[in-house]
């Protein structure tokens, strides 16, 4: 499984015939455009498990889940800088 993180209008290529194009969204929801022939059956999941005939089949059926964010060792670190506080050390300095 590959997890990418993607920027609005990037899109990924698969083969030489379909291409998924993000086109942005919000925290819980993704737009995104298919591109691909008309021969490939593209289908939602919550089509495909409201057509499961059984709970049985339903549970076999593949399950995505959200990661949540990076473990802090692995985030970039955030430098912040208040120019305020900086004064106050400076003008303490010289005093």
């Amino acid at each position: 499984m590959l997890r990418l993180t993607m920027s609005s209008e990037e899109y990924l290529q698969i083969g030489e015939e379909i291409r998924i194009v993000f086109l942005g969204g919000s925290k819980n929801h993704l737009r995104i455009m298919v591109d691909a022939p008309k021969e490939y059956n593209v289908v939602r999941s919550k089509v495909i498990a409201n057509h499961a005939k059984s709970e049985e089949e339903r549970a076999q059926l593949p399950h995505y889940y959200a990661v949540p964010d990076l473990p802090e060792k692995y985030r970039k670190k955030r430098v912040m800088v208040n120019d305020s506080l900086k004064k106050d050390k400076q003008q303490a300095a010289t005093s």
